[in-house]
């Protein structure tokens, strides 16, 4: 069984910096890890400059019924 939790990943960086990010962190709470989806990426602007990176993603996890 696959379950999915919508995260929001967030960078100074670069739009990847901000999925590898999420993913970091994510995984260290949730075990299990399958696949990450790209839903939407924006970024704030500030005096014509992008300054900060926002990446919306579906990440997927196994669910494992035996682990105690």
């Amino acid at each position: 069984m696959e379950k999915h939790l919508i995260i929001t990943g967030v960078s100074n960086i670069s739009w990847k910096d901000a999925i590898v990010s999420a993913v970091a962190e994510a995984s260290k709470t949730l075990s299990y890890l399958s696949n990450v989806k790209i839903i939407e990426q924006r970024a704030k602007i500030d005096q014509d400059k992008l300054i900060q990176y926002y990446v919306d993603l579906d990440l997927s996890f196994i669910i494992d019924r035996d682990h105690n």
